[in-house]
């Protein structure tokens, strides 16, 4: 719930702290922003753009796909990575999936969703009793307080690495998850799915080297006998859902066999302040 979050966030204007006043969060210097009535905010400034933000589709196919548990793996290295943080934040939340197995897991006393899209944000809201859900845009400042989390959690999403720094308590840990060369393996060439650069892992340390070292790096690997509306799916709920028309994607699909193994390869990395 936003009550338990609301004293970390800030304002997103003028960086003082936010604070209930009827149905919106707002500062002492009068800016206000609206609470939706499914229980999250928006604090994206005047004039952002959410162009790049999860459609509907997009995020009622991660809510299918992961609900039905193909990441539980995952998800659950990823909650004993966090460990017992007391406040968590998931930068580029979507659902809430993965912070609500946090914060089931775990002691933490609450969770920050953020995301830039609101259809994912309505969701989150709902996804554990502890989520306080925010539409924020992760390239820019942040709408949470210095030094206000414990842990981020940064699941295929992108990677603020000044902002993360500066949110996170001094002891505090950045556990980013990243797809690793072999993921999705020969979904990718039969479906012109988009690859996964082979420097990954190496990139993301570059991004993050100037505010974080890293601490630990583990694969995460498993595979999936997925059938063909799993498949349309774990697609739709990514980038190539973007990338490749839905009538080809179908068609391409419809072609595989039902079901179809399907490697699903991680790496976790847990980063520590500098």
């Amino acid at each position: 719930m936003l009550a338990d979050i609301v004293d970390a966030l800030r304002c997103p204007v003028c960086a003082e702290p936010l604070a209930p006043r009827d149905r919106a969060l707002a500062c002492a210097a009068g800016h206000a922003f609206d609470v939706a009535r499914q229980g999250y905010a928006n604090l994206l400034p005047g004039g952002a753009r959410p162009g790049t933000a999860d459609t509907p589709e997009m995020v009622r196919a991660r809510d299918a796909f992961l609900g039905a548990g193909h990441f539980a793996p995952l998800t659950g290295a990823l909650a004993a990575s966090v460990g017992d943080a007391a406040r968590v934040l998931d930068a580029g939340a979507g659902t809430g999936h993965h912070l609500a197995a946090v914060l089931a897991a775990g002691r933490a006393r609450a969770g920050i969703a953020l995301d830039l899209s609101k259809h994912a944000a309505r969701r989150a809201a709902r996804a554990h009793p502890r989520i306080g859900a925010i539409v924020a845009d992760l390239w820019r400042d942040l709408p949470v307080r210095d030094a206000a989390v414990d842990a981020v959690i940064n699941v295929f999403a992108p990677r603020n690495a000044a902002e993360y720094r500066r949110v996170l308590a001094p002891g505090g840990a950045l556990h980013t998850v990243t797809p690793s060369a072999r993921h999705l393996g020969p979904l990718i060439p039969e479906l012109g799915l988009l690859t996964v650069d082979e420097r990954k892992e190496e990139r993301t340390d570059e991004t993050l080297g100037g505010h974080f070292l890293l601490a630990s790096r583990t694969p995460v690997e498993t595979t999936a006998d997925l059938a063909r509306d799993e498949i349309a799916a774990l697609v739709g709920m990514g980038p190539s859902a973007r990338h490749v028309p839905a009538g080809e994607l179908a068609r391409r699909i419809a072609r595989l066999p039902d079901p179809f193994p399907v490697p699903l390869s991680f790496v976790l990395s847990v980063y520590r302040l500098r």
